[in-house]
């Protein structure tokens, strides 16, 4: 058979992605005619006595990094003051080539609960220096816990200012849902544009990442806070599923696509060392503590997924379907996390000693039925197109007696608040959840006319805003949750004010969120 471009193209991602061994090269004491640290500095997954740093030397990240083949040594500091007059751990690593000279360092024997500075230097360039902390010990009581969330953000819809407020709240930890990336562009009313195709290699997957943290209010909230972090589809294709595209690319091929968006990811975020892709595949699935007060589960729903049901002809990905036309979609056999990954969630449910305990996902878990009366319609690509296995996660939450469950959400750029049932069709089945829906960054949403049919189709869905842009912040004490959705004016101008939208809070043992 002939190899089309794109197949060709696939594959030459995937051997760069998977790439051989780099030549031995001395290591060396580079320097700079511009700033190696243009995509800046982040830290992320804090633990009792440390986090995990980043770093990519890319002194023109635009024009594939700009840097040599031979690895750098950096060397790092982290200080208990932002004078860096006291040095609490400090260390080197080698930036190497074969992953585009990007830096995780898993950094232990701090201090917990408490703040540190931290900085890079690559020869004679000093990095920006940023800020992050350390988490309680496991079994420390935390008064309070104060946490922003955020997902899709096409850079080409409008300008990340969202994070220049973001970088100015109080918080402990920021909580990134997908759709870091598009891979494709869309949309009305474009403000800047990618200025490329669709990336396929490995390469054009680094210059992606490497134009969306041009973003300076996007640098700037990573180097304030600790972040931890999920994909969607946008980091490789949308809709697509496990190894499964839109467009239905044979499979090996895709996994060679799907490698190398992988490995930019890991390149380009603050993902601890155990998060390195192996080709195709890469855990992400992990919990995070913060002492007794929340423990954070995240979680992947497109690497380890059924495919979609009830696909277009000749295409991948999702529709929306009568419920009556495809008895499919309650098929129990499919899965969303996949078994493996359900299993995990379910036995990490059973450990948790958090007062509060916070699922992180992608995309919207409450049922979200379309077209009023007779005939209700499902999309898809999210939670229902995969009812069964919602089932299965909330039915879990249940008999783990999971205390005050709360689900982050993002993907469907609407914010809401919703009551999680186990079935929602019955009046009476109890209220198990909490789910917070936070809105995109800049991704477009649907009308208001659309928001409101679905919430009058669904009235376990409490609030549901889809025309405004931003990001949900949460406060947290042991007797209780208060969520802010705070959203900003305009994403066309680079200055926008923020404001509230609304704020709901969740008691303490009362799952269903109430107006604050």
């Amino acid at each position: 058979m002939p190899v089309t471009r794109r197949q060709f193209l696939l594959r030459t991602a995937a051997l760069a992605a998977l790439g051989s061994v780099a030549p031995v090269a001395r290591v060396g004491a580079q320097q700079f005619s511009d700033t190696p640290f243009a995509l800046g500095i982040a830290s992320g997954y804090p633990h009792e006595g440390g986090m995990t740093l980043w770093t990519r030397l890319a002194p023109r990240p635009l024009e594939g990094g700009g840097m040599p083949v031979a690895p750098v040594e950096v060397q790092w500091e982290v200080a208990a003051d932002d004078g860096f007059r006291t040095i609490a751990a400090r260390g080197k690593s080698i930036a190497s080539g074969e992953w585009a000279h990007s830096v995780h360092v898993d950094v232990a024997g701090l201090q917990p609960a408490r703040p540190y500075w931290y900085r890079f230097r690559a020869g004679s360039a000093v990095s920006p220096v940023g800020r992050t902390n350390t988490a309680p010990a496991p079994d420390a009581r935390m008064q309070r816990l104060r946490v922003a969330f955020a997902s899709c953000q096409q850079y080409e819809q409008g300008y990340f200012s969202a994070y220049r407020h973001m970088a100015r709240e109080d918080l402990d930890l920021v909580v990134h849902l997908g759709d870091y990336i598009y891979e494709s562009s869309w949309g009305r009313n474009l403000v800047r544009a990618h200025g490329s195709d669709q990336p396929l290699t490995l390469d054009e997957y680094r210059a992606r990442h490497a134009l969306y943290k041009s973003d300076e209010d996007l640098r700037a909230a990573h180097a304030a806070f600790p972040w931890i972090v999920t994909w969607d589809d946008h980091e490789v294709q949308n809709d697509y599923a496990n190894e499964r595209s839109q467009s239905l690319d044979p499979p090996d091929a895709f996994l060679l696509r799907r490698a190398a968006a992988y490995q930019a990811y890991y390149e380009h975020m603050p993902l601890p060392a155990w998060a390195r892709p192996n080709g195709a595949h890469m855990r992400l699935h992990t919990t995070v503590a913060y002492g007794q007060l929340a423990t954070f589960f995240v979680l992947d729903d497109r690497q380890y997924r059924s495919h979609q049901v009830c696909a277009r002809p000749g295409r991948g990905g999702s529709t929306v379907v009568r419920e009556e036309l495809c008895p499919e979609r309650v098929d129990p056999a499919l899965t969303m996390l996949g078994r493996q990954q359900e299993q995990w969630l379910a036995e990490s449910f059973g450990r948790t000693h958090g007062a509060w305990n916070l699922i992180a996902q992608q995309t919207l878990m409450a049922q979200a039925a379309r077209r009023p009366g007779v005939g209700r319609e499902y999309w898809t690509d999210g939670w229902d197109g995969y009812p069964r296995a919602r089932e299965r996660l909330l039915e879990s939450v249940v008999r783990q007696r999971v205390r005050n469950p709360l689900v982050l959400s993002g993907d469907v750029h609407m914010s809401a608040i919703a009551d999680l049932k186990i079935d929602f069709d019955a009046a009476k089945s109890p209220v198990v959840a909490t789910e917070i829906a936070g809105p995109s960054i800049t991704s477009q949403g649907p009308t208001i006319a659309r928001v409101e049919a679905l919430r009058q189709e669904n009235p376990h869905i409490k609030f549901a805003n889809g025309t405004s842009r931003g990001y949900a912040t949460l406060d947290i004490t042991p007797s209780r949750c208060v969520a802010r959705l705070r959203t900003v004016g305009t994403v066309t101008q680079r200055e926008s004010e923020i404001r509230t939208l609304t704020t709901y809070a969740v008691e303490d043992g009362r799952p269903g969120a109430h107006r604050a």
